[in-house]
């Protein structure tokens, strides 16, 4: 993804207990009030409202299940929802054109950490996890460790849903690379020996390509990780010297995937969930491989649910019964799916057995039996707060490959 970074999404239920909802310190129960950072009360809707949903993360794979049981079970809040996708650097113009105009229509954004950054760098969101505290309670005190950690740095921007390790991994094609690279300087000496046979995508739209952006400070022992503008002297000339060898950088992970499948690229970025969701749906042979570098820590990534300022006082009532439904066990078990945010609960006590069999089939299937090791064996750090981040992408799009990135 994105120290404070933004982030959202949790979700809601008038039975939360019904719904085998985690138990949380609850504030008493109060009908309309003025909320932290908004400038009107939530209120209960006299009649169903319908909700628009914008995912720029690919978040549906893993919550729309969850965000539809919650609309099916909750007829007296909502009469539908409607989901649309775009790409994290599209979405912050275009919410904040709705607000200047007085009319935001999109009542809930999913995203990583790249647009959370943006949008908070433009002030487009609003604070909720202070405004639905009433109804989420300490919800953090469910959530897994690192998942508590990438709650903080969303400073209130957003309810994390999702969370996991990520990367940066490197995955490649055993047949054409029978020795893979095992450092940092392995990888630039294949990419040299082997032009235009690495490869990753532009890090503002790649959760791989950020993570590989972020994770190269620890591989190659910069000065201050977090400080990409005075402590990334040695990532800077790191990419720089690479991108020599790179032809083109794609707008989004899912080219740099094809590539790897069609054979044109030997090795690319990779995490966790792209390595796997990808070879479980066919798109990438099985017989792909992954490996970490030496140095390696993970650089962690989570998607969140946020919601925009101006949204009326009726929706975010229903939006933060939705959160509060999110943040069950019960969807929290959906959000295993196919692999794609490997592992992917945030919350605690979610075991791959409370998943849907398609989820625990394809894991099983699909996964790497190396990664549990992997993750328990290595630093897990927080991504770069919101100003570092729009400061790293601003950097690579400017002095890196900003103009060699193909849609």
């Amino acid at each position: 993804m994105r120290t404070k970074l933004l982030l959202a999404i949790c979700c809601a239920t008038l039975l939360s207990a019904s719904c085998g909802a985690p138990e949380t310190k609850q504030p008493p129960a109060q009908g309309s009030q003025t909320q932290a950072g908004s400038a009107e009360a939530v209120k209960k809707p006299d009649q169903p409202v319908k909700l628009t949903v914008a995912d720029v993360a690919g978040n549906l794979q893993l919550t729309q299940k969850a965000i539809e049981k919650f609309r099916d079970d909750h007829k007296d809040l909502v009469s539908s929802v409607e989901f649309t996708r775009s790409t994290a650097p599209e979405l912050p113009g275009k919410i904040d054109a709705q607000q200047k105009a007085g009319r935001v229509e999109i009542d809930l954004v999913l995203t990583g950490t790249d647009a959370l950054a943006a949008g908070a760098a433009k002030n487009l969101w609003e604070k909720v996890a202070d405004n639905a505290r009433p109804t989420l309670g300490t919800f953090e005190d469910n959530l897994q460790e690192p998942a508590q950690r990438m709650q903080k740095i969303a400073e209130g921007n957003g309810i994390i849903v999702v969370y996991y390790p990520s990367g940066p991994l490197i995955e490649y094609n055993p047949a054409t690379v029978p020795n893979p690279p095992k450092s940092a300087q392995e990888l630039l000496d294949y990419a040299k020996a082997h032009p235009n046979k690495v490869m990753y995508a532009r890090p503002a739209n790649s959760g791989p390509g950020r993570t590989f952006l972020m994770g190269l400070s620890y591989l190659l022992g910069d000065k201050d990780p977090k400080d990409p503008k005075g402590g990334w002297d040695k990532t800077w000339a790191y990419l720089s010297e690479l991108g020599k060898y790179v032809e083109y950088y794609p707008a989004g992970t899912s080219a740099v995937m094809k590539e790897l499948s069609q054979g044109t690229r030997d090795i690319v970025v990779s995490t966790t969930g792209w390595d796997i969701n990808p070879r479980a749906l066919g798109q990438v042979p099985k017989e792909m491989k992954t490996g970490s570098l030496q140095g390696f820590h993970w650089v962690a990534d989570a998607q969140y649910m946020v919601v925009p300022k101006g949204v009326s006082p009726e929706k975010r009532y229903v939006l933060y019964e939705l959160m509060k439904y999110m943040l069950t066990k019960e969807a929290q078990a959906q959000t295993y799916d196919q692999g794609y945010f490997y592992p992917g609960p945030a919350v605690k006590d979610v075991p791959l057995s409370m998943a849907p069999a398609d989820s625990q089939k394809a894991i099983s299937e699909f996964g790497r039996p190396e990664y549990a090791e992997l993750i328990a064996g290595n630093p897990i750090e927080t991504p770069l707060d919101a100003n570092a981040m729009v400061a790293a992408f601003e950097r690579w799009d400017r002095e890196i490959g900003g103009s060699k990135v193909k849609k």
